[in-house]
């Protein structure tokens, strides 16, 4: 089944003569299970591409579908953008972005709360996550004391909180080493599989995707390659 189906995506900044195509027809889907790769060097839209995604930049264009439902068509939003991207969608990004005063656990369930599920409820929650992540021994620690690794497993958990079908993933591994990155990548692999959840990972790296299932190639706002790269 399909968790994300784009079709005919286009995004436009400015207008006018300073008019700027930053994403021109781009049809992209993600079934359950897929681990799929943004590839594409600096100013491709890659991240715009995942901003649109995620309805936090509204497209000039296009129709973009979530698990069967539509949530941007005809030029507006069919959705309340917020409300539904807390509700089914994870975010993963290049720094952890965790709150420095909260510990471990706090940082987890604060995804929960802010999503209206709090007390022992969401501690429950938190530490299943963290367990999942071999992170639990660490609930206690703030995010000063933890390894680059251990940082973004925390940031995995704070994405899986709210058990969305949809990951995004925006340079996960940039700040990790070869060996970090790769088991971190391997990670988000498990997580697709085991929990039949679609994630988009942005990369600029070849050497991070191993593995994944769809390879992605963005150059100047255009798909220019699609391939299947197996397991």
């Amino acid at each position: 089944m399909f968790v994300l189906n784009v079709v005919g995506l286009k995004k436009v900044y400015g207008s006018g003569d300073l008019a700027f195509t930053a994403l021109e027809n781009i049809d992209f889907s993600v079934q359950e299970g897929e681990l799929a790769a943004l590839l594409g060097p600096s100013g491709s839209g890659k991240s715009t591409l995942l901003n649109c995604i995620s309805l936090i930049l509204e497209p000039t264009a296009g129709r973009i579908e979530m698990g069967g439902k539509t949530v941007y068509a005809d030029g507006r939003m069919q959705v309340p953008a917020r409300r539904f991207r807390r509700q089914n969608i994870g975010f993963i990004f290049q720094g952890s972005y965790l709150i420095p005063f909260l510990n471990v656990l706090d940082n987890v369930c604060l995804a929960m709360e802010l999503n209206g599920r709090k007390g022992k409820q969401a501690r429950e929650r938190g530490m299943e996550l963290l367990r999942y992540l071999e992170m639990a021994h660490r609930c206690t620690s703030l995010p000063g004391k933890l390894s680059g690794g251990e940082t973004q497993r925390v940031a995995i958990a704070r994405a899986l909180a709210n058990n969305p079908r949809l990951i995004l993933a925006d340079e996960p591994t940039a700040s990790l080493d070869t060996a970090r990155g790769l088991k971190v990548m391997e990670l988000l692999k498990t997580i697709a599989q085991e929990r039949q959840a679609a994630v988009i990972i942005v990369t600029h790296d070849e050497r991070m995707i191993q593995g994944f299932d769809s390879v992605n190639r963005l150059q100047d706002g255009n798909f220019q390659i699609t391939e299947q790269s197996g397991s």
